[in-house]
């Protein structure tokens, strides 16, 4: 009987073991087949007929190309169509290179956004919470009391190390790391502006600092960690976090210029830390990732409804501020956007979530040319999305 029971035995442990690996390559084949039609999906999504494009636009960006000093890419959609795509100008000027539409611009402060959605995605897995203080991960960090909610929406106080890790970091040759940043702040401490939750006031160092909790969380690189769980869900495969404390020679061909051609600005140092920027991106992929939160690929609807929720009180027409993402809100109409301006890059990410428009302009050239777009919201039918439009009470000020 024995040898009977042991055959037997050993018969339902394979196949209990070809049943498993049966269903793991069928989840697995399940998982690509998915994969393969959102990929589908996306690529139809992107295609754009530049013979069909909407010629009220087309005028508005050569204009603002030519009398206001454009150069970058733009990407118009409504809903799921792109109604209006184009790129203007050089990626280098003293190389006389022209831009692309696939093109690699840093976003600046548009990186905070991404930096927001993956620290609202830990939340979701259980990994972390809002209430969390900067302590609970970094025990040495020397201003407590300092919330995840609080760095979310620039309520934390804390010291801006833009301002002053340059007296600090002796080797400007080298590129700092976010370690680096928090190390120095934690040796000298320099004074915090204010205590935690008095006030909104935006400050790079609160984001910079979610980045190093996100590493902390995940064990893995900030690069690492938004290349996995934030740009290839959302089909984004022309972005990446480039640091100078990683790369000696940021990998992309697009220059950032300054008011003028001839000032072009190279990363340096302070183009080490990340989180608060150093993301770079295309203007199609940040349409891909507005798709992706729109359909719930990344987040959950619920979450995303917090992040879209003001948290300060708005002030002399500055807009309000949520969790990565600067609000404009009106008797229900709601439109989340970010801007970005560093080291010659100028960029603009809106989401109109009444009207699902979007709106993405990436420049290289730091003018004032992105704070001329009243008519392009005109044209689009949705409200005017620039600082100082509206009075207090929220009223539309007559038109420059």
């Amino acid at each position: 009987m024995r040898p009977n029971l042991f055959q037997y035995m050993l018969r339902t442990i394979t196949f209990s073991l070809s049943f498993f690996l049966l269903f793991l390559l069928a989840c697995s084949s399940s998982e690509r087949k998915k994969q393969h039609e959102q990929q589908l999906t996306d690529s139809i999504r992107l295609v754009y007929n530049p013979k069909k494009a909407d010629p009220e636009i087309d005028a508005f960006m050569q204009r603002l190309h030519k009398r206001y000093g454009f150069n970058g890419n733009v990407l118009i959609a409504k809903k799921d169509r792109i109604i209006y795509e184009n790129a203007f100008g050089w990626a280098d000027y003293l190389h006389r290179d022209s831009l692309s539409i696939d093109s690699q611009f840093q976003l600046a402060s548009v990186s905070k956004p991404l930096t927001a959605t993956a620290i609202l995605l830990l939340k979701e897995k259980g990994k972390l919470t809002l209430d969390q203080t900067v302590n609970d991960f970094f025990p040495d960090f020397p201003y407590e009391g300092v919330t995840i909610k609080q760095l979310l929406t620039h309520r934390s106080g804390l010291p801006n190390y833009v301002y002053f890790v340059d007296k600090l970091w002796e080797d400007k040759s080298k590129g700092m790391s976010n370690k680096d940043v928090m190390d120095l702040l934690i040796q000298h401490k320099p004074a915090r502006y204010n205590k935690p939750d008095a006030r909104f006031l935006y400050n790079n160092s609160n984001f910079m600092v979610l980045a190093s909790i996100i590493e902390k969380v995940s064990g893995k690189t900030f690069t690492v960690f938004m290349q996995e769980h934030i740009f290839k869900p959302a089909g984004m495969k022309h972005t990446a976090v480039y640091s100078t404390a990683e790369y000696e020679e940021i990998p992309t061909g697009v220059i950032g210029h300054d008011k003028v051609w001839r000032r072009s600005v190279r990363p340096n140092f302070l183009d080490g830390p990340v989180g608060d920027k150093g993301t770079y991106s295309t203007v199609k992929d940040l349409f891909l990732f507005d798709r992706a939160l729109r359909e719930g690929r990344i987040l959950s609807e619920a979450t995303q409804d917090s992040a879209y929720v003001g948290r300060s009180t708005p002030f002399h027409g500055v807009f309000n501020y949520g969790y990565g993402w600067r609000l404009f809100e009106k008797k229900g109409h709601v439109v989340v956007y970010h801007t970005g301006w560093w080291h010659g890059f100028k960029s603009l990410f809106i989401r109109d979530l009444k009207k699902d428009i979007t709106i993405v302009l990436l420049s290289n050239m730091a003018n004032n040319s992105l704070q001329n777009l009243d008519e392009l919201y005109h044209i689009l039918d949705m409200p005017i999305i620039r600082q100082g439009a509206y009075n207090n009470r929220g009223d539309l000020l007559p038109e420059r």
